[in-house]
């Protein structure tokens, strides 16, 4: 295998995949783990949680360091500690030896950053947009393939057959990236000292963010150690930013943020990121809760996968589509196209979700939506950013989505904990008002972004008619 038989775009793209997938391991093993590692579920979910939080510290530092000299070598190295990581759960004695390995694959949130910045390195000119847009959607489609090889797995077998093909995927990323991307370090790379300072920062404040916003609804969002951890996050982080804005090479260049199209990107990644794991977590919820609950499938979990799969061929398809329009329309105006699509999804999820089909439906036209408006986010970075501010700047867009989709999850079981039966089960009401909320939280991104775009519109108009 080499370069010219298999070309770059695809093999990033395989990577990139390969780590989708294993961050996929996660939300319908959680009653497997919590049967088979002999602990309550709400200590199971710990297996997302702790996945999450690595993942929000390892992505902007690996964002920043994939703008450096060392590119393929990050890439394999991060590839290497995820196949480690998959080893290490697959494997697990116990919980907590568990946890650790799935620490260790919270890098896979860092991947896509690195493939991008790669991709804008190394392909010709004229491919790199369409490749951007497709490596930002890999995490979409890694789930919609993700779930349904896990439920597959897991429900013919049992969870440590799951991470075991994911030592087996991600080795064959290891290897195609090994074989294919171009070798030895990027001469046109800027060589510049490490932000130390500004990635302690960061790291220690996302990671008191994450856990506080993921934690909320077990701990109390009132109790003091909420409140603590809440209180340290947003003094670590207003340390950050003003530790960035005196650096003349940050960790993430905030000065990047003054692009109109960078912050509109970093702000929709939040908002969407928010809605679509509201939706996710809920249907991934429904789809398995017993018929009895009034709501539920009673879906095995072997058939409970399949339910995420019209994601993927949703965000599939709208990059496609992305590639085509791309050269036709603004970038920025596949945004409110995005979220209005996922407004529509929320909307339908919301109003019928009792049978199979609508909440297929619903996951299709999620899928859609996600797909054009992730593809759109890198590439309006990209095309305002200068090429050694890419990683870092994609990176940072990534960790917002995270937080987002933390915030989302942490929101939802919030409103299903309020609204609990006396067993414990979510009710009625609360699936109903979460699937609401990720619509009118779609519907206000889709507003928020057409408003933009007309009231741009107009003041050029008035800006041409004065001249």
């Amino acid at each position: 295998m080499n370069s010219s038989r298999f070309p770059l775009g695809p093999a990033l793209t395989y990577a990139a995949l390969s780590t989708a997938i294993v961050s996929s391991l996660g939300m319908l093993l959680v009653p497997s783990i919590s049967v088979e590692m002999n602990v309550p579920v709400s200590t199971a979910q710990w297996m997302l949680t702790i996945n999450l939080l690595a993942g929000a510290i390892a992505t902007p530092v690996m964002g920043r360091l994939s703008d450096g000299p060392h590119k393929k070598r990050l890439l394999v190295v991060a590839l290497a500690l995820i196949l480690l990581g998959s080893v290490v759960a697959a494997v697990a004695s116990n919980f907590t030896v568990f946890l650790i390995g799935r620490a260790i694959q919270g890098l896979t949130y860092g991947i896509v950053p690195v493939t991008i910045a790669l991709a804008r390195r190394y392909l010709e000119p004229a491919k790199v947009q369409s490749a951007i847009s497709t490596l930002s959607v890999t995490v979409a489609t890694g789930i919609g393939i993700g779930y349904p090889l896990t439920g597959i797995i897991a429900g013919t077998l049992n969870f440590r057959f799951a991470f075991w093909f994911a030592v087996l995927f991600v080795l064959t990323a290891i290897v195609v990236v090994v074989r294919v991307v171009p070798a030895g370090p990027d001469e046109q790379a800027p060589r510049q000292r490490f932000d130390f300072v500004g990635a302690t920062f960061l790291s220690l404040g996302l990671g008191a963010l994450l856990l506080g916003i993921s934690e909320g609804p077990h701990w109390g969002w009132g109790s003091p150690a909420i409140l603590l951890v809440l209180l340290a996050a947003a003094t670590l982080l207003i340390f950050w930013v003003g530790a960035e804005l005196r650096l003349e090479h940050p960790l993430i260049n905030l000065r990047v943020l003054k692009h109109g199209e960078v912050l509109l990107a970093n702000a929709t990644a939040i908002g969407l990121g928010a809605a679509l794991y509201i939706g996710l977590s809920v249907a991934s919820l429904v789809a398995q809760a017993p018929a009895f609950t009034g709501y539920g499938l009673a879906l095995p979990v072997f058939w409970a996968g399949f339910v995420m799969f019209p994601l993927s061929l949703g965000s599939f398809v709208a990059n496609r589509l992305v590639r085509s329009l791309a050269r036709r329309i603004p970038l920025a105006a596949l945004l409110p196209v995005g979220a209005a699509l996922m407004a529509a999804a929320g909307t339908v999820l919301w109003l019928v979700h009792s049978q199979l089909w609508e909440i297929l439906l619903g996951m299709l036209v999620f899928g859609l939506g996600m797909g054009a408006s992730y593809a759109a986010m890198p590439a309006l970075i990209a095309r305002s950013v200068a090429a050694q501010e890419l990683g870092s700047s994609v990176s940072f867009n990534q960790v917002l989505r995270t937080v987002g989709s933390s915030f989302g999850t942490a929101v939802a079981a919030a409103i299903m904990a309020s609204t609990a039966t006396p067993d414990g089960r979510a009710g009625t009401a609360g699936i109903t008002a979460t699937f609401e909320l990720a619509a009118v939280l779609c519907l206000a991104v889709c507003v928020a972004l057409l408003s933009r775009t007309l009231l741009g519109r107009l003041s050029r108009s008035i800006a041409h008619k004065s001249v």
